[in-house]
């Protein structure tokens, strides 16, 4: 394949890196009363706070460097949500808050979903 080609498969990657932080963050607005929806929400709330919190590698990220090599740029190390917002959106903003921010979202997400089952319990 040509150097272009793996440029628009990395591209591809990174837009589907960034609709999965989009349905990470908004996820539970479109989950109430799909179980099954919910049930992977949850799964990606949980791998979000996994991938950011540990050195575990995202398959997302593994993908996007593994095309970039391929077309002949040299890939960045570490996570998509930190080398991009770190880079473009927030340049003076310490790491850490970044990954703070991250998990507290997928926490707040996780909460909804507490009060969800909660509320459900409650009316039997």
């Amino acid at each position: 394949m040509s150097r272009e080609t793996y440029l628009a498969l990395a591209d591809a990657v990174l837009l589907l890196h960034l609709l999965y932080i989009a349905w990470v963050i908004f996820g539970a607005l479109f989950t109430r009363r799909r179980p099954w929806l919910a049930a992977v929400h949850i799964a990606t709330i949980l791998w979000g706070i996994i991938a950011e919190t540990t050195s575990a590698p995202c398959p997302l990220t593994l993908a996007e460097n593994w095309c970039e090599t391929r077309a002949g740029m040299t890939p960045y190390r570490g996570s998509c949500l930190l080398h991009y917002l770190d880079a473009t959106v927030y340049p003076n903003v310490a790491t850490a808050l970044l990954v703070t921010v991250a998990v507290a979202i997928c926490v707040c997400n996780l909460a909804v979903y507490v009060q969800r089952f909660g509320k459900r319990r409650s009316l039997g």
